[in-house]
C-alpha cells in the first residue's frame, strides 16, 4: 500500500488530475514505485516495447533517436505511453540522473483510456493541450465573462422613427421613452443621439423642424449579438462611437451603448479611456500603473487571452501619451513642424500587458529655426509625465528624450544598422506611430528596402538564434527562469524574421506567425504549436506579475520554477520544446553558421 505522499504528487501530476475519483483510486491501487540508477537503458529503438506508463518521481531520463538527444523528462513528468499504445518501441530511453518512478501496468492504462480527458492528453497536439493549459490558473473573483456575446447586455428592443421625422417628434420619442438615441428608418439604417441634439442642432443654431436626416449618423455602426463583449469595446474604441447597434440575422434587436458597457465592468477598458480623458492636470498621474494592471486582472478573470489584454493596455497607452502630448503642446505652444511619437518594443507590438520601460522615440520633418529645441522640450516633458505615470526610463537610453531627430536622421540610422548591425536594425521593424501626423513614408521605404536583402535577414536570424529555451527545468529552490528572455524572445525575433523575409509588415507576433504559415515558410503543425506557446507564455507570465502586484513584491521577469503548479511547469516544458523544434528548423533554413 502506497504512503499518502505519492497519491498527492499523483493526484496533482496531468492528465491525473482530472480523473474521476473512482478511475483514480483504480489507478492508486495498481501504482507500482521503481527505482533505476543513472546509465540504465529502460528501451532501444526496434526492441521490447514498454510494459509500463512512468511517472517520473524524481530524476530524469533521455529520450534519443539515433544518438541525437530529442527530450530531457523530469519530475512530473510520464513516458511509455507510445510503447502502450503503439506496441513499438521508437525512442531509446536513458536514464540521465537516478531515477524514481511510479509505474502503472499497461492493464490499468488501458482501463484509464476509458475516461476522455485522460486519453485525450496522450492523443491531441501540443498546440491542444497549451491552449486549454491556463483555464485551471484563476488571477483573481471571476466576475463576467467577457468572451460572452454582447446582446445580453441589450436590456430592451430598438426604438425607431421614419425617416420623414423631424428633429423635434425624435427628441420628444427619445424623451417618452426615456433613452438616448433613436434608429432612423433609412437604407441604410441610421442613428440620431442626445449628443447630435447638442451638437448639430443647438450649437448650430438648428430648430426643432429641422428634418432628422440633416443630423444622424448613417450607418448606424451594428455588431452581431453574439460578438464578445471584449470585441465590442475594441469596436467602440477603434471608431469612436457612443452606440452600437446589435443584430441577430438581418434585424437590429436593440442597442449598446458605451455606458452600458462602462456598467458591465468597473475596470474594463471602456471605463479606464474615461478616466484618462478626464485628466485635469499632472498630479493625477500617480497611480495609473496600478490601476492598468487592476484592468489586467480584470479582463484575465472574465476569459480574456493575454494577447487581448495587451491591445487594450496600447490603446489605453495610446489615449493616455495623446493626453500628454496635448498638455505640452498647450505649454510650449503649436508645434514648429509636422511630428510624429514612435512607439518601439511590446508597445509597438501593441503586447505590453504591463506598463514597463519607455521604449519611443520622436520624428519630425526637417527642421527650421528653433526646431530641435523645442522638440527636445516636447520629450523632456512628455517622457517626465511618462514617468509619473508609471512608465520607467529606459536603461539603454531608448526613449524620446534622447532618440529624436528630423526624418532624414532616422532614415540614415536605420539605413546605417541594416547595413552594419543588423541585431541593432531588429527594433525599427517593430515601430508604429502613437501620435502626430508626420508623414512617415520614408521610414517605411528604408525599411521595405532592407526586407528585400537577403544577407541582413539571414544576420539578424543568426541573432535571433541566440537566444534560446533553457534545455531542461530543475525543480530546486534556486532554478529560476526568465519567461521573457528564454519563451517569449525566441520566438518575438524569429517571428520578426519571418515576416521580414515573407514581406509582411505586420507588427504583433501572431499576425507575423499567420503571415509565415500563409507564405508557406511555416508548417500548419509549427505553427499550431508555436502560436499557442506564445498565447501560453504570454497568459503565465502575466498571471505571474499580476500576483506579485497583489502581493506587494517587485514585478520581475523570472520565476522559480518549483512555484509553478505542475500543470504550469509541464506546459512550460511543452512550449520551450516547440520553441526549439522550430528554432531547428529556422537554423536549417538560415544556415547562421555559414555567416
Amino acid at each position: 500500500m502506497l504512503g499518502l505522499e505519492p497519491v498527492v504528487f499523483l493526484r496533482a501530476t496531468p492528465p491525473f488530475h482530472a480523473l474521476p475519483e473512482g478511475l483514480f483510486d483504480e489507478a492508486v491501487r495498481a501504482l507500482e514505485v521503481g527505482f533505476y540508477p543513472a546509465g540504465m537503458r529502460l528501451v532501444e529503438a526496434g526492441g521490447t516495447p514498454l510494459e509500463h506508463l512512468y511517472v517520473i518521481r524524481t530524476g530524469s531520463v533521455r529520450l534519443e533517436r539515433d544518438s541525437q538527444v530529442l527530450q530531457i523528462l523530469e519530475e512530473g513528468e510520464t513516458f511509455g505511453y507510445t510503447s502502450l499504445i503503439t506496441h513499438k518501441a521508437t525512442l531509446d530511453v536513458t536514464v540521465e540522473q537516478d531515477l524514481l518512478a511510479y509505474r502503472l501496468p499497461r492493464t490499468q492504462f488501458e482501463r484509464l483510456l476509458t475516461d476522455a480527458s485522460f486519453a485525450g492528453h496522450f492523443a491531441v497536439g501540443l498546440a491542444a493541450r497549451l491552449r486549454s493549459s491556463l483555464q485551471h490558473s484563476p488571477v483573481t473573483t471571476f466576475q463576467l465573462d467577457f468572451a460572452q456575446g454582447v446582446g445580453q447586455l441589450v436590456r430592451r428592443p430598438a426604438v425607431w422613427l421614419d425617416a420623414g421625422a423631424t428633429v423635434g417628434e425624435a427628441a420628444r420619442l427619445m424623451r417618452a421613452e426615456r433613452i438616448s438615441s433613436v434608429l432612423v428608418r433609412t437604407d441604410p439604417p441610421g442613428i440620431v443621439t442626445d449628443r447630435d441634439f447638442r451638437l448639430r442642432v443647438l450649437a448650430a443654431g438648428r430648430g426643432p423642424r429641422t428634418p432628422v436626416t440633416e443630423v444622424f449618423s448613417q450607418p448606424v455602426a451594428t455588431v452581431p449579438a453574439t460578438m464578445p463583449i471584449f470585441e465590442a469595446w475594441r469596436s467602440l474604441l477603434e471608431s469612436g462611437v457612443h452606440h452600437l447597434a446589435v443584430s441577430r440575422g438581418r434585424e437590429i434587436v436593440g442597442l449598446v451603448t458605451a455606458n452600458d458597457l462602462l456598467r458591465c465592468s468597473a475596470q474594463g477598458p471602456i471605463p479606464m479611456l474615461h478616466a484618462v480623458d478626464l485628466l485635469t492636470g499632472r498630479d493625477r498621474l500617480a497611480g495609473h500603473a496600478q490601476r492598468v494592471a487592476e484592468m489586467a486582472s480584470s479582463l484575465l478573470a472574465g476569459g480574456l487571452e493575454a494577447t487581448t489584454v495587451g491591445g487594450f493596455v496600447a490603446r489605453l497607452d495610446d489615449a493616455l501619451l495623446r493626453k500628454l502630448l496635448g498638455w505640452a503642446e498647450a505649454q510650449l505652444g503649436p508645434p514648429p513642424a509636422p511630428y510624429a511619437w514612435l512607439l518601439f518594443g511590446s508597445e509597438g507590438r501593441m503586447e505590453q500587458t504591463l506598463l514597463t520601460d519607455q521604449d519611443n522615440g520622436l520624428a519630425w520633418a526637417e527642421e527650421g529655426e528653433g526646431s530641435r529645441s523645442w522638440f527636445q522640450a516636447l520629450a523632456d516633458r512628455v517622457g517626465r509625465d511618462l514617468e509619473v505615470a508609471g512608465f520607467p526610463r529606459c536603461p539603454g537610453g531608448r526613449m524620446a528624450s534622447r532618440w529624436l531627430g528630423p526624418v532624414s536622421e532616422w532614415t540614415r540610422q536605420i539605413s546605417e544598422s541594416v547595413g552594419r548591425r543588423p541585431a541593432d536594425a531588429a527594433i525599427f521593424f517593430d515601430y508604429r506611430r502613437g501620435a502626430g501626423t508626420l508623414d512617415l513614408t520614408p521610414l517605411d521605404a528604408e525599411l521595405g528596402r532592407a526586407r528585400r536583402e537577403r544577407l541582413f535577414v539571414r544576420r539578424l536570424a543568426k541573432g535571433a538564434l541566440a537566444f534560446t529555451p533553457p534545455a531542461r527545468l530543475l525543480l530546486r529552490e534556486s532554478s529560476r527562469v526568465d519567461l521573457k528572455l528564454h519563451g517569449l524572445a525566441p520566438i518575438v525575433y524569429l517571428a520578426r524574421c519571418y515576416a521580414i523575409e515573407v514581406g509582411s509588415t505586420a507588427r504583433a507576433t501572431l499576425d507575423r506567425l499567420d503571415a509565415a504559415r500563409a507564405a508557406g515558410l511555416m508548417g500548419e503543425e509549427t505553427h499550431a504549436d508555436v502560436t499557442e506557446a506564445f498565447r501560453f507564455l504570454m497568459g503565465l507570465r502575466l498571471r505571474l506579475q499580476l500576483r506579485r502586484i497583489a502581493a506587494g513584491e517587485p514585478v520581475t521577469g523570472d520565476v522559480t520554477v518549483s512555484s509553478l503548479t505542475p500543470l504550469e511547469r509541464h506546459r512550460l516544458k511543452d512550449s520551450f520544446r516547440a520553441i526549439k523544434r522550430w528554432q531547428d528548423k529556422a537554423s536549417f533554413h538560415y544556415q547562421p553558421e555559414l555567416l
